[in-house]
């Protein structure tokens, strides 16, 4: 019998990176989200582009799905700002509508049998305060408002009444090739490095303050979607998720320098969320003179560069407290899945290059020595 998700917020990082990840698996897939996925496999699938805040739209789209047996819910609303919008009740207020105009319908037409749901590691209260090291999924709930436990305990109790599992997965900072979204550190690299490129300025780190971090593969994330949709063992627990390694962005600097074919720089802090937007004329200039795809800089970033702002430390005056996950509970579960954080940059740049998205660093190198 086939199986078959869907998979709503299709176009983001994880949506992406599931649609992937159950092809590769041999599930039918139905991705939701207003643009159509870009994704790296050829096996077909079918889009809706559904808005997800519409209830009416939700309803007629999803509650003709009789077929759908598992979901991935990887949709996300974030205010302009992004970081300001996390404390934000209407954003919150949105969040939850959004889900339940998803499941509601899909409850009433479908023998919906899994749900997956995204938080991170803000259910740790990271973005309030230093949190425990490392954080555990057994600890209790932090004690602050936030979407997830909105979305959580709709889906505990929407599970109660309509009898699926679910499963929880908190990711780390989350590398991948969208563009678009609001917090993708990777295009943000991306871009900032072709413009030091073509204005002759050294690629220069551009955070106050160096301090680890561990991050995580998109492809890691859909592959543990894949993994828990058909592993009953494992339902209805939470997940933390990381490559399974510590890095620091200043200390990948010199690699990214090197990788990308561009003159390093002394460490010169700058915000990227103000600069990257200044830099639009240029950046016109570069897609036209490369061939790239007509993408305005603000369609490349979405939110991203205020994130990176945070990630790089910029403006901070002393490194912030820890903020490491353990991931010894999916590990024990049977999820072993690890990534070279470096490796895992270094590819999703070329895959955005391979895209013309960003320009190639190799024909930037071959013309600088010609």
């Amino acid at each position: 019998m086939s199986r078959t998700v869907l998979i709503a917020g299709a176009s983001g990082l994880v949506g992406s990176a599931a649609v992937d990840s159950f092809l590769d698996a041999g599930w039918e897939v139905i991705a939701v989200s207003r643009r159509r996925p870009e994704v790296c496999s050829a096996k077909p699938f079918r889009h809706l582009p559904v808005d997800l805040q519409n209830a009416d739209e939700c309803m007629s789209a999803f509650g003709a799905l009789s077929e759908v047996s598992h979901l991935v819910y990887a949709a996300v609303y974030e205010k302009p700002g992004l970081i300001q919008g996390w404390q934000d009740p209407d954003q919150m207020a949105i969040n939850l509508k959004m889900i339940q105009n998803v499941v509601e319908p899909l409850t009433r037409g479908s023998p919906l049998t899994h749900v997956s749901l995204l938080q991170g590691t803000k259910a740790y209260g990271v973005h309030l305060h230093p949190i425990r090291i490392p954080a555990r999924e057994r600890y209790p709930r932090d004690d602050h408002p936030n979407s997830y436990w909105f979305q959580e305990d709709y889906i505990r109790e929407k599970a109660g009444q309509a009898g699926f599992g679910w499963n929880i997965f908190r990711p780390v900072i989350i590398l991948g090739p969208n563009v678009g979204v609001a917090m993708n550190t990777v295009p943000v690299i991306g871009v900032y490095a072709a413009l030091c490129r073509e204005l002759g300025h050294g690629f220069s780190y551009p955070g106050h303050i160096s301090y680890p971090r561990e991050a995580v593969d998109t492809r890691l994330i859909g592959d543990a979607c894949a993994w828990a949709a058909d592993n009953r063992q494992v339902w209805n627990e939470h997940f933390n998720l990381t490559n399974g390694e510590v890095f620091s962005w200043k200390d990948l600097w010199p690699a990214l320098a090197d990788f990308l074919h561009v003159k390093p720089g002394p460490d010169k802090p700058l915000s990227l969320a103000e600069y990257l937007p200044s830099q639009a004329g240029t950046w016109a200039r570069i897609v036209q003179t490369q061939g790239l795809r007509s993408l305005t800089m603000p369609q490349i970033l979405g939110e991203s560069h205020h994130s990176a702002d945070a990630r790089f430390g910029y403006g901070l005056k002393a490194a912030p407290a820890p903020a490491f996950v353990s991931t010894v509970k999916v590990r024990s579960a049977g999820f072993n899945q690890v990534y070279d954080t470096e490796a895992s940059i270094r590819h999703w740049l070329t895959v955005l290059a391979d895209r013309k998205i960003l320009p190639q660093p190799a024909r930037h190198a071959e013309g600088a020595t010609s």
